[in-house]
């Protein structure tokens, strides 16, 4: 955890009452999980108080009939997720991690990874929250079944804000049955060959797709498939449909299923990205993304890339990424090097107008506003 002393660990009973006492002092501070994630993004523009939710661990309900679990924010998404497993279900998101997260971290980032091309996105997976504002004021929204529409949609509000609106308390998720059998392929080729495949496989093919995503590495570019079924013989079946839908071209291989979170070096670049689908290929055949280890979605656009590289390298992917109409996020930096997390929004006013309504003190992680350049620099 970077230095941003004092550490705060209330516990349940503690939590109302502290928030209160540094709203009427107020004192700045940053909404915390397991805190290890507080480097990533734009720094605190001056000291912060850190409050963890380390102590809010706990599994409240899971309705393994409806598939939906709620629990406490402060609950590691390992521990959350082997709980699910038991009853083999299992929350379908992969977020990047730099050691371990709590389920409530990974909502404020709201950062998916090749997963949302079946389960959608986080705020599609979130579908209750309890929150704590800066005042101590607690609110709810949604509930904790499916269709429930009751009250305003905070929870696309707070998932992706980066703590800078409220404290995120308890999450109700949608759950999904733990896949028991699974088939991942690298499909290799020529990039109009593999960006063919791609629209055949998103627009034609029956095969229940779980992830497809485009993958650049040591200067190779292929298209990653994987494969679920109720059953081995359907496995099998999909698989045979794959290959025949191969041209001359395309080869495929084999590869191993990826652990459901990706662990990313701290001294290493962390890149968000994303752009239209359909210029995926006009990004991957530039020489901006040599230096990148990246995955890309082939339906969302969104991916990943990481790796290490210099300071203008990032700007030229940016640029890259802005003149093809995306855009580009650090998430996190090497020791040593700075670049400006994130840019203006275009709906800046509207963003900085919801902040001042949940925040009126500017007390929750100043300078790390999503949509609001900071002023300063993201530095490792």
């Amino acid at each position: 955890m970077p230095d941003l002393a004092p550490l705060l660990t209330p516990d349940r009973h503690e939590l109302v009452e502290l928030v209160r006492d540094l709203h009427s002092q107020a004192t700045p501070w940053i909404p915390s999980g397991l805190g290890n994630h507080l480097h990533w993004g734009p720094q605190p523009q001056i000291q912060s108080s850190v409050l963890s939710l380390r102590r809010h661990n706990q599994v409240l309900e899971h309705a393994t009939g409806d598939f939906t679990v709620t629990v406490e924010a402060g609950m590691a998404l390992s521990e959350l997720q082997a709980v699910l497993a038991e009853q083999e279900q299992w929350l379908p998101i992969d977020p990047p991690l730099a050691g371990s997260s709590s389920i409530g971290g990974v909502v404020a980032r709201g950062v998916s990874g090749p997963m949302r091309h079946k389960a959608m996105g986080l705020k599609d997976q979130v579908i209750g929250i309890s929150l704590l504002r800066s005042d101590g004021t607690t609110a709810q929204a949604g509930g904790q079944v499916v269709k429930n529409v009751a009250g305003y949609d905070l929870m696309r509000l707070l998932t992706g804000s980066w703590g800078s609106l409220a404290l995120i308390t308890q999450l109700t998720l949608r759950t999904q049955p733990l896949p028991n059998h699974r088939l991942c392929f690298a499909v290799k080729g020529s990039l109009p060959a593999l960006q063919q495949l791609r629209q055949d496989l998103l627009l034609h093919s029956p095969l229940a797709l779980e992830r497809l995503e485009w993958k650049h590495q040591a200067g190779e570019i292929s298209l990653w498939i994987s494969l679920v079924s109720l059953n081995p013989e359907g496995l099998l079946q999909q698989q045979e449909q794959l290959r025949a839908s191969l041209g001359r071209e395309l080869s495929l291989q084999s590869v191993d299923w990826e652990p459901s979170s990706q662990m990313i070096e701290k001294e290493a670049w962390l890149l968000r990205l994303g752009i239209e689908p359909q210029r995926a290929d006009a990004l991957l055949g530039l020489a901006a993304i040599k230096p990148w280890t990246l995955q890309l979605g082939a339906a969302s656009g969104l991916g990943l890339a990481s790796g290490q590289a210099a300071n203008h390298q990032v700007a030229a992917l940016r640029q890259q990424c802005e003149s093809l109409g995306g855009y580009l996020t650090v998430l996190q930096a090497p020791q040593g090097q700075e670049i400006q997390a994130w840019s203006d929004a275009p709906a800046r006013a509207i963003i900085e107008a919801v902040k001042r309504q949940f925040d009126p003190l500017q007390q929750l992680s100043r300078g790390r506003l999503p949509g609001v350049a900071p002023i300063q620099p993201i530095r490792a």
